[in-house]
């Protein structure tokens, strides 16, 4: 039987640092390894295939659309909303508009889209997408690149980015934005002065980024148990996560952020705001908290408390093999098959 073709259309890695970029190459690589069988997967060809698969929403993605998929169908990953863009880019009032209209216009023109959470579902659906038209299937990653180390070489990773090797780290990963919850994590480390923390992560859109000037000064002048890493590049991260004892994004806004993935595949614990989004993807896999107060008493006891701290190695580890390889990609193969039926 001849295989179905499925050409992957992204600008994704364009922009370093940021969690699209992640999502579209473990995506790929997963179709690629796992559904070899069934699918001849192209990148960024110049082809009309069975599958169009839209990893972003580049304006000359716009207009080849009808060309590309004249013979086959398209999807579109939905990795933005106009709600997540609005805290992440400063964007002035009129091009927002415009650039939110075009976003829902891009989804609007998709055969399918697919989100990786269900909470927007409805969100697409108070744009105007019709439901059926969307599925959710979750981010996945790749635990042969992401994983625990031995202790000994935690502590030479440690040394490696000058971090103090007796003392508790607290990690976040993320694109430096006020949306990440950026401020509650500096204040955070003004209360605990004992305690480490570390954010890997930078400026992957410049100027653009909302609260930039402000953001700047900060990262030029941080507390003194607070160090800016800056944009690591990804084949680095599994080192970065390992020298943290704990996983803290603060975020107020997100979809599925890849970060969260990566360190429950190192099994250390998750701490992160209380917002409904990762209710139903997250379930009881991570610890939660709706402000400062409540961070910085959930850091002492992770700190303090050697079982409450196993307890959340523990979830983040379930939280990993909920989402391993297999469970992922059936539903990829049985999303792919269906549309093409």
């Amino acid at each position: 039987m001849k295989k179905k073709t499925i050409n992957m259309i992204s600008q994704a890695t364009s922009v370093k640092g940021q969690g699209v970029g992640s999502a579209y190459l473990e995506q790929v690589r997963l179709v690629k390894e796992g559904l070899s069988d069934k699918f001849e997967v192209f990148v960024n060809a110049k082809m009309a295939a069975d599958i169009t698969h839209y990893h972003t929403i580049n304006p000359t993605f716009f207009l080849n659309k009808k060309r590309r998929c004249k013979n086959g169908t398209s999807v579109c990953y939905v990795h933005m909303l106009p709600s997540t863009v609005d805290e992440s880019l400063r964007l002035p009032k009129p091009a927002r508009a415009v650039f939110y209209k075009y976003m829902i216009k891009f989804y609007s023109i998709m055969d399918h889209l697919v989100v990786v959470n269900p909470y927007f579902i409805d969100a697409l659906e108070e744009h105007g997408i019709p439901r059926e038209k969307v599925t959710y299937i979750p981010n996945y990653v790749d635990t042969d690149k992401f994983h625990p180390v031995k202790p000994e070489m935690k502590k030479f990773i440690k040394r490696k980015l000058n971090i103090p090797e007796d003392k508790f780290t607290v990690m976040c990963a993320g694109q430096l934005q006020v949306r990440k919850g950026i401020f509650d994590f500096l204040e955070c480390a003004k209360r605990l002065p004992d305690v480490q923390f570390v954010w890997a992560g930078g400026f992957s859109f410049g100027r653009l980024t909302d609260g930039y000037d402000e953001l700047q000064k900060v990262v030029k002048n941080p507390p003194k148990n607070v160090k800016f890493l800056g944009i690591v590049d990804r084949e680095n991260m599994n080192k970065v996560y390992n020298a943290a004892d704990v996983m803290f994004l603060p975020s107020f806004e997100e979809l599925f952020p890849m970060t969260i993935l990566e360190a429950m595949c190192v099994n250390i614990p998750i701490l992160l705001r209380d917002v409904p989004i990762y209710e139903n993807i997250l379930f009881d896999f991570y610890y939660r908290e709706k402000d400062v107060d409540g961070f910085v008493k959930e850091l002492e006891k992770l700190r303090d408390d050697k079982e409450y701290y196993k307890k959340g190695c523990e979830n983040a580890k379930r939280g990993n093999e909920f989402y391993e390889k297999k469970h992922v990609l059936k539903m990829w193969d049985d999303f792919y098959s269906s549309i093409l039926k």
